[in-house]
């Protein structure tokens, strides 16, 4: 874009009042942002407008309000229900979409909104509403870096801000690879909890060694992160037949237990595809080519 808004005072326009886009448009407020808002249902508006809020009559004047329009809807359809009509206010101006989808989508939105002359980037909020400000929240980014460092000001009013590449589907793939680890250490530490109670250990009593076991892994993961990057898997603590053993072990103790096995069982699958396929003296990490496959395809 042209024009360099990185001023702390600098208008920002959000579309979209659910819990989220409220939160974000306080936020703004907060941050002394001159705040335009529209959405659907204009009441919702009320309590930021109480706060100092402008409230657009019309999608397009909320548009026309600023340099920078952040929109946050129920999903991409909804955007293009909204912005495409009115596509020709667009040009000159930067909009952020913060709504859930996948990549593809955000690489196509990215090209609807090159075609109308805007700068576009794709985000992801790795927060609930009530962390939005903090530096919990962390917003991802993707899209062409002149249209984040523009903006990067004002957007950094919500929480951490993180630009993870040009490519604009890269938010999106960010999200879903944090909520899988996010899902994971879950599933894994409510098997456990499942384990521990049928001897009688609470939740509370069992959790800070969970925390201890998760946070040792995490720092095993800039070694494997090398291992995948070069493509050599030195089984340098276990190789991956040791490892299925001990899942072995895991699920035998959980059916023993009357604890559901389901999860230790798919994680051995994986393992014993990825042994059959010649890798058993490796390490852990080798399990890499198993989830490259589609469907979980035995490919030898």
């Amino acid at each position: 874009m042209d024009n360099d808004f990185t001023s702390q005072a600098a208008p920002v326009t959000v579309i979209g009042l659910g819990l989220m886009g409220r939160a974000l448009a306080g936020e703004f407020l907060r941050a002394g942002h001159p705040t335009t808002v529209w959405n659907r249902t204009p009441a919702k508006a009320d309590p930021l407008v109480a706060e100092g809020a402008r409230l657009a009559p019309t999608v397009a004047d909320a548009l026309r309000a600023g340099p920078l329009t952040i929109i946050c809807v129920t999903d991409y359809r909804a955007m293009y229900e909204l912005i495409d009509p009115i596509g020709a206010e667009l040009r000159g101006r930067t909009l952020v979409n913060l709504t859930s989808g996948t990549s593809t989508q955000a690489r196509e939105a990215g090209e609807w909104a090159q075609q109308r002359g805007a700068g576009y980037l794709d985000g992801a909020i790795m927060a609930i509403p009530s962390a939005i400000g903090t530096d919990e929240a962390v917003l991802l980014h993707s899209g062409p870096q002149s249209d984040f460092e523009s903006h990067r000001t004002t957007l950094e009013s919500l929480g951490t801000v993180t630009y993870v590449g040009a490519d604009h589907g890269l938010a999106s793939l960010y999200d879903v690879a944090g909520l899988g680890i996010m899902w994971s250490v879950l599933n894994a530490w409510l098997h456990g909890a499942a384990l521990l109670g049928v001897a009688g250990v609470d939740a509370a009593t069992y959790t800070p060694f969970a925390q201890q076991m998760v946070t040792g892994v995490a720092q095993w993961l800039p070694g494997y992160a090398e291992q995948l990057d070069s493509g050599s898997y030195p089984a340098d603590d276990a190789t991956l037949d040791t490892h299925t053993a001990s899942m072995s072990h895991l699920i035998e103790e959980s059916e023993a237990q009357g604890v559901n096995a389901e999860l230790p069982k798919l994680i051995k699958a994986l393992a014993d595809r990825s042994i059959r396929a010649g890798h058993g003296g490796e390490g852990y990490a080798a399990l890499i080519k198993e989830f490259g496959k589609a469907n979980g395809a035995d490919q030898g």
